[in-house]
Order: structure tokens, then C-alpha cells, then sequence
């Protein structure tokens, strides 16, 4: 019997240790890690230099507070300023935490700037933003909505890559300040805005001068082979941009940036947080920030990532319960045609980790230093568990 709450339906599986792309359970069984602790464990497990980081921050100091200057916080904001082009950071612990920061920034800009008095957030059908009460209204899943009522107001809901919705919205209301989007649905079963629709969005933002909001907590941090989805879009970068997950491997840390109209918006006593940004995340994000330029990770992301979607098509073709093989580096989706949860259980008994999200999408969010060997040891176990799945 155990003592925690009920709010997790947990596999019967406990891990010991990782080494790499491997973990190990209690009977000593090794794993092949292709879901990186829901894109987390960013240099996999017990990579050395992550490690011995941590282990010295540990020895100096864990926390202070954020009364004081933090030196390790300092220097992590400078460098995701640098990598990002954003000029202020706001660190916290998780990505909710950062998508509850960025709404209420905005709708402080949308009071304070734009003299709204009920500012409006659009957010986008399929959207999965947290747990908060703020971010789960921004959440478009009624499943993890219910029984939460009576939600957060200040939301208008559109279609996800239909710019013509929100050109509507633009003609007939006056009291928007942000659209809010992730740039790939992680939860929504790993859809991507075009380039197309992002310049547009970007753009008519700038127009209306709309807060462009980019929810980056699942596929940001090197995932898509680029430090940040969006920036696979020439020409655009968001206002606001929310991190966290795989930020600092595996230690918790959100983040919350701003520039252009999102930047100078908030000031002391505003928005806080006790842990937030506190020593030891935030030697712990700057290494694992380090190991991924030493070990061109993202080059790695997208190049492994290409690799394993062109071996699962090839294998795959004819297949007729496979809908679409999608993604971006290693952020990768494999749509059926029908629910297909019990798949998790299937491939864990042969030896790989995933999971499946949006009911009918297999979710692949292995570590950035997966090998072309690991993802040779992956792809026969995904293709003969989707070559023998039977719809219902």
C-alpha cells in the first residue's frame, strides 16, 4: 500500500539507475529510453559532467532565495538571451509555472499598456498549457478540464493553423492582447503550425499589437534540432516564450521570456516564486546548456530524428491502420487510426520505453545524444508492434 495520492495511473515499473539512453529496473532489466522522462532527460541518464555539476553547485550552495542576486541565475538568463534574441527572463520551477507567468504578464500588459479592463487570450484547439487553474482554461482538453469548473475566463478558442480565424477576431473585438500557441502540440498528438501560418500570426500580432505567445515547454531546448521550434521560421520570434523540461535535464526549472512588447511589462512585486531559479537549476541548466553545444546536440536531434522517420515510412508503407508519421527531430509522432494505449505496455515488455498520447499517437521524446545504433535497436521494436496491432 502507498501513501501518495491517486492522481498518477503509474506502469508497474520502478527504476533503479540509467546509463545513456538506458535505465535499469529493480530485477536489473535495461530499457531503451525513447521518451526521455516526457522530453526531460535531455543528455539521457547519468551523463558525468551533468552529474559532477550538480554534485559541486550541491557542495556550494543549493538555495538563497530570490532576495538576492544569484550569479548562476544571472549567467543562465544572459545565455538563453543570447540563443534566443528574447532580453529578459523570469525563472520559476516547471512549465506551468512559466505558462502561468506568461499569462498573467500578458493580461497585466493587456490592464496596464492597453488600458483593457478584461484583456482576452487567444488560445488554440488541441492545446495542452498545464495543470494551474489559469492554464488548464487555456488547455483544450475537457478530459483533464472536468470537474475543475468554474474555469478561468479570458480565453477565446480558435482552430490550430487557421489564421483566417484569427483575422476574424481581429476585425470584431477590441480586447485581445496575446495569442497563446505551442509551436508543436506535444499533448495534442505532436501537431506542427506551418511557417506559413506562424509569419502570418507573427505579423498580424505586430499589427494589433498582440502579444505573440510561444509555449516551447515540450518542443523547445534543442528537440526540433533547432534551440527553439520557432526558429525554424525565418523572420519571426515570439514576445513571449515559456521553457521548461529538458532546460536542465532533469532537474526541475521553468522560464518565462520576454522581448519587444512582452519585455519591461512586469515589475517587483508583480510575480515571484521562492525556488524559482535557484542555484543548483540553474548550474544544472547551464551544463546541460554546455554539453549540448560540445556535443552538437541539436545537430544530433535532427539528424536522428530524419533517420528514424524515414526507416519507420519505409517499414511501415502499406501498413493500414498508420495514419501519418510527423515531427521534428526527436519530437516524434506515429498516428493510427484507432486508440492504441495498450502499445505502452507491449513495448515495454519488449524492452523500450514511450508512451501515447491523443489516444491514437505514439510520442517519441527520446534524449538529444540518441544514436543512429539506439534508434537501430528502436525502430524493429515500433514496427513489429504496429505491423501486429489489431483495431479494435
Amino acid at each position: 500500500m502507498t501513501h501518495l495520492m491517486n492522481v498518477f495511473a503509474r506502469q508497474d515499473v520502478a527504476f533503479t539507475h540509467g546509463d545513456g539512453a538506458w535505465l535499469y529496473d529493480e530485477e536489473g532489466r535495461r530499457y531503451l529510453d525513447a521518451l526521455g522522462g516526457i522530453a526531460v532527460s535531455t543528455l539521457g541518464h547519468n551523463h558525468p559532467r551533468l552529474v559532477r555539476a550538480i554534485s559541486e553547485q550541491a557542495a556550494r550552495v543549493l538555495h538563497t532565495s530570490n532576495l538576492y542576486r544569484i550569479p548562476e541565475q544571472e549567467a543562465l538568463a544572459d545565455r538563453l538571451c543570447a540563443l534566443s534574441g528574447m532580453s529578459e527572463v523570469f525563472f520559476c520551477n516547471s512549465g506551468c509555472e512559466a505558462n502561468e507567468a506568461a499569462i498573467k504578464l500578458a493580461r497585466f500588459y493587456g490592464n496596464k499598456k492597453k488600458k483593457i479592463r478584461q484583456p482576452q487570450i487567444i488560445v488554440m484547439e488541441g492545446a495542452f498549457h498545464g495543470r494551474s487553474l489559469a492554464t488548464l482554461s487555456a488547455t483544450a482538453n475537457r478530459k483533464v478540464q472536468a470537474g475543475f469548473e468554474p474555469l478561468v475566463q479570458g480565453f477565446i478558442r480558435v482552430p490550430y493553423n487557421d489564421i483566417e480565424a484569427i483575422q476574424s477576431i481581429a476585425s470584431r473585438r477590441q480586447d485581445v492582447v496575446a495569442v497563446l500557441l505551442e509551436v508543436i502540440q506535444g499533448e495534442g498528438g505532436l501537431r506542427s503550425v506551418t511557417s506559413e501560418y506562424l509569419r502570418a500570426l507573427s505579423i498580424l500580432c505586430k499589427q494589433n499589437e498582440w502579444l505573440l505567445m510561444c509555449d516551447e515547454v515540450q518542443c523547445g531546448m534543442g528537440r526540433t534540432g533547432k534551440w527553439f521550434a520557432w526558429q525554424h521560421t525565418v523572420g519571426v520570434r515570439p514576445d513571449v516564450m515559456t521553457l521548461a523540461k529538458g532546460l536542465a535535464g532533469g532537474v526541475p526549472i521553468g522560464a518565462c521570456l520576454a522581448a519587444d512588447l512582452g519585455a519591461n511589462v512586469l515589475g517587483p512585486g508583480n510575480h515571484g516564486s521562492t525556488f524559482g531559479g535557484n542555484p543548483l537549476a540553474c548550474a544544472a541548466a547551464l551544463e546541460t546548456l554546455a554539453v549540448m553545444e560540445d556535443e552538437r546536440l541539436l545537430e544530433n536531434a535532427a539528424q536522428t530524428g530524419q533517420y528514424i522517420r524515414e526507416k519507420l515510412s519505409a517499414a511501415l508503407i502499406g501498413t493500414s491502420h498508420l495514419r501519418a508519421i510527423r515531427g521534428e527531430g526527436l519530437m516524434i509522432g506515429i498516428e493510427l487510426t484507432e486508440p492504441c494505449a495498450e502499445l505502452v505496455y507491449h513495448a515495454r515488455k519488449a524492452g523500450v520505453l514511450m508512451n501515447v498520447t491523443h489516444d491514437n499517437v505514439i510520442r517519441l521524446l527520446p534524449p538529444l545524444n540518441f544514436s543512429r545504433a539506439h534508434a537501430d535497436e528502436l525502430i524493429p521494436v515500433l514496427v513489429d508492434l504496429i505491423k501486429g496491432f489489431t483495431p479494435a
